[in-house]
């Protein structure tokens, strides 16, 4: 068949690498210069014809659906991709994209709820004890995910430069671990909001558990409707939440902040990059994160200026994240079982191929995780270096 034929034509300028392909009628073929990486065995020969429409979305419905399987770490593919960019982009660089979901206002809560309210047993299973759904931060490889994600909450605590009786916003709060430390270490008070159901009634038990339900409160909204309220915050932080303002939404997140803060203002911003423009991944926007959006620095940077904000530090911390989303997937696949139970199989190859693939992108270098400081004007509300942050 002539997609057939494509295919092996394109495979056959791998420069790095390789894999090995079993098509439906027993033909077995290796490519690439390098021992494979995986085995793909393709069950179903309508998956060729579909992969010349869009390689993504294809691969991903093929996988959770059971038409192709693959044979070792699923991480291969991404590292794959990137080894050779030039050499794919020949035949899959070109062919047509799919429509983005919109992202819009209206739209938001229902798009949210899709990711984050699968049900906080199912978040259970894989993440820390805190349920904190970002990038950890480890002293060493050997930390465990539970210490890693208690780094990270002190960094980004320390990066806001806290004093007792300030207020601090935490726009995404997720299921309120950030926003409850900050006000039992450094004695703020603080408003976290969410677009979760699921997340919200999380964050308020555990702020009444923890006895901090008279300093800090969380509530179901959209951070674009808080500056009308006329709160102002002496510190805003969004940790993993500016993924979802969306593609041209940046200047309205920028400007609904610096509203909120007060002049000379910190707020830290922790969010998912790329290094070029990349539009959204079809498959991602499809079945994982409807109207996500993973900006370039460019795009973040190119909003500040016109909205009053002011970088005084910038960071990296891509080989934190490539660690986190490891030990999410080792705790997931530990528990096929429950998500199974709770879902169905397809479900669990989904995610396990999501997970799985953001391993690899942030391991072999697709996308970063960036985090910003940034003030609201000019201010001399900051430590001279960055000591402070390092300190045990």
């Amino acid at each position: 068949m002539m997609a057939k034929q494509l295919l092996t034509a394109a495979l056959s300028r791998l420069q790095r690498g390789g894999l090995t392909i079993i098509f439906w009628d027993g033909d077995e073929r290796t490519f690439g210069p390098d021992e494979p990486y995986f085995t793909l065995r393709i069950k179903d020969p309508s998956v060729v014809r579909s992969l010349l429409t869009n390689v993504s979305l294809t691969l991903g419905e093929a996988y959770a659906d059971g038409r192709i399987d693959i044979e070792g770490p699923l991480t291969g593919l991404v590292r794959l991709k990137q080894e050779n960019q030039s050499a794919l982009e020949h035949l899959f660089g070109r062919l047509p994209r799919l429509p983005r979901t919109r992202n819009t206002r209206g739209s938001q809560r229902k798009q949210i709820a899709h990711h984050y309210d699968l049900g906080n047993e199912f978040y259970a299973l894989w993440l820390d004890t805190g349920l904190t759904y970002s990038c950890a931060y480890f002293h060493s490889p050997e930390d465990t995910l539970e210490s890693a994600q208690e780094h990270k909450i002190d960094y980004v605590l320390r990066k806001l430069h806290l004093r007792p009786g300030q207020r601090l916003l935490d726009i995404g709060s997720g299921w309120g671990t950030l926003l409850l430390t900050a006000a039992e270490k450094y004695e703020v008070h603080g408003l976290g909001v969410t677009l979760s159901d699921q997340q919200l009634a999380h964050a308020r038990e555990a702020a009444g558990r923890r006895g901090l339900s008279d300093r800090v409160r969380f509530e179901l909204a959209n951070y674009q409707d808080l500056p009308e309220r006329g709160e102002r915050f002496d510190r805003i932080v969004s940790v993993g939440m500016f993924e979802h303002v969306g593609r041209g939404n940046h200047a309205a997140y920028y400007r609904a902040v610096h509203d909120m803060l007060v002049d000379g203002g910190v707020t830290v911003l922790h969010t998912i990059t790329h290094q070029r423009e990349t539009p959204n991944d079809p498959w991602i926007d499809k079945h994982i994160f409807p109207g996500g959006h993973v900006p370039s620095n460019r795009e973040i940077m190119a909003a500040l200026p016109d909205q009053g904000l002011r970088l005084v530090d910038y960071e990296n911390l891509r080989p934190h994240y490539a660690l986190t989303l490891a030990e999410w997937l080792r705790r997931y696949e530990r528990h096929r079982d429950e998500v199974i139970a709770m879902f169905d199989e397809r479900f669990y190859r989904m995610w396990r191929l999501w997970l799985s693939h953001s391993t690899a992108a942030f391991r072999y270098g697709a996308i970063d995780l960036s985090q910003y400081v940034l003030t609201k004007g000019v201010t001399d509300d900051l430590p001279l270096t960055r000591h402070s942050w390092y300190r045990e």
